[in-house]
This record gives C-alpha cells, sequence and structure tokens, in this order.
C-alpha cells in the first residue's frame, strides 16, 4: 500500500515538471494569442536542452524564446513571421521540425548518393573483371602461367 502510494506520488511529480515551464508572468492576457503562443513555442528547439521544445524547457534562453515569440504575436506578427523572424536569429537548428531546404537534402541524400556511387563502382569494376577472365581462357591465366601450372600438376601427379 504504501509503495503504491510512493509510486503515485513521484509519477505525479515527474508530471508537474514539462507543465511548470511557462511562468505565469509569460502568459498573455489575449487567450488566443496564448494558444498561438504556445502552439509556436512547441516548435521551436530549446538550444540549451536541445531535446526539448521552449514550451516545455526551464532554461533562461528558453524562456525568452517564449517572450520574445509573445512579443512577436502582440506586434501582430503571423505564424509563419514569427518563424521566419526567430529562425532568421538563431537559424534552422532552432527548428525542432527543419524545413525542407537544399542543407536538409544534401544531409539527408547524400549517404544515399555516396551508397549510390559505391555500388555504381563496384558493378562497373566487377563487371570488368568478368571480361578480362573470359578473355584470358576463362580462368585469368596467361598462357605462360597455364603452361607452369599444367607442368606443376604433372610433377605432383608423378610424386603421389
Amino acid at each position: 500500500m504504501l509503495r503504491q502510494i510512493l509510486t503515485a506520488i513521484v509519477l505525479t511529480l515527474a508530471l508537474i515538471g514539462p507543465a511548470a515551464a511557462v511562468n505565469p508572468d509569460e502568459v498573455l492576457a489575449d487567450p488566443v494569442l496564448e494558444a498561438r503562443a504556445r502552439t509556436l513555442s512547441l516548435e521551436f528547439r530549446c538550444l540549451v536542452c536541445q531535446n526539448q521544445s521552449i514550451d516545455d524547457s526551464n532554461a533562461e534562453l528558453a524562456r525568452d524564446l517564449r517572450l520574445l515569440v509573445r512579443e512577436r504575436l502582440v506586434a501582430g506578427d503571423s505564424d509563419q513571421d514569427v518563424i521566419d523572424y526567430v529562425v532568421s536569429r538563431y537559424g534552422e537548428f532552432v527548428l525542432l521540425k527543419p524545413r525542407f531546404s537544399m542543407q536538409t537534402w544534401l544531409l539527408w541524400g547524400a549517404p544515399v548518393l555516396i551508397f549510390l556511387i559505391g555500388a555504381t563502382v563496384m558493378l562497373v569494376n566487377g563487371r570488368g573483371r568478368d571480361r578480362t577472365t573470359i578473355a584470358a581462357g576463362g580462368n585469368g591465366l596467361t598462357d605462360a602461367e597455364q603452361l607452369e601450372l599444367a607442368k606443376l600438376l604433372k610433377d605432383r601427379d608423378r610424386q603421389a
């Protein structure tokens, strides 16, 4: 019984942490703007924590970013304007879900491209060796090497 109560208390305290990230003094009076601010805050990465949104983080920089988002919304910016403004100041890394651009294409496409180039090179080299083997009589040996091999095999057979 005591164990269950302690478990319930620990779980309750664990759930309270992220909800307390937005301080009461940050909340906007207009509930519509506050809802937009909370939605936008979920899209930005805390540059200190890096795996949390600024809405979930208690870091000072996350608080500053939350206030910046709210300031931009109060000034009349659209959601996209706020995103563009924050990205212009902090770079694409501030977005939890990066936009598709040439940089992200290179980041995700380069390994596939390198693999395809390597596979093509291996395929071309492998086919080139097959032609050399066929041209050399099927086993890849020159005439002199074939004669030497035949001589060695004949000597081995005599000794056995």
